[in-house]
């Protein structure tokens, strides 16, 4: 379900694309967002790249774990289709085996759950600011 935050009339720092198939935590995201940035949502990475091909983000936040695809496969595809987009992946674990995949996907930044409102907002503002470049970090 594809849902734009109401509260946010003006984009300060640009648009953010949270992927998430947990609803009720994605619009916990926005709305600690919502002050910064414009926020769409999204429960799918199907429905991700939908959005993405209609609209220009700054920053996509991606779940990894997700039904019908996970978010080191949509981030690798927003690096390789979107390059000046920044990329952020929320995980509950990261093991050795997904390290290939990470580099794939190149995230500027990794955040494993559960994630704190300052944590979230610091790390989105930093991939805004840096866009598709820079670095791979917990």
């Amino acid at each position: 379900m594809t849902t734009p935050t109401s509260k946010t009339p003006v984009a300060l720092q640009g648009d953010v694309l949270l992927v998430d198939d947990e609803q009720p935590l994605i619009e916990l995201y926005a709305e600690a967002l919502d002050q910064l940035f414009a926020c769409d949502l999204a429960t799918s990475a199907k429905e991700a790249e939908t959005l993405l091909r209609n609209k220009k983000y700054r920053v996509i936040v991606s779940d990894f774990s997700m039904p019908g695809g996970d978010g080191l496969s949509l981030l690798a595809r927003v690096r390789r289709d979107y390059p000046e987009t920044g990329r952020i992946l929320i995980t509950h674990y990261l093991s050795p085996e997904l390290m290939p995949r990470l580099n794939e996907a190149a995230p500027f930044r990794y955040l494993l759950k559960p994630v704190s409102v300052p944590e979230l907002r610091k790390a989105v503002q930093d991939a805004a600011r840096q866009g598709g470049q820079g670095e791979t970090r917990g």
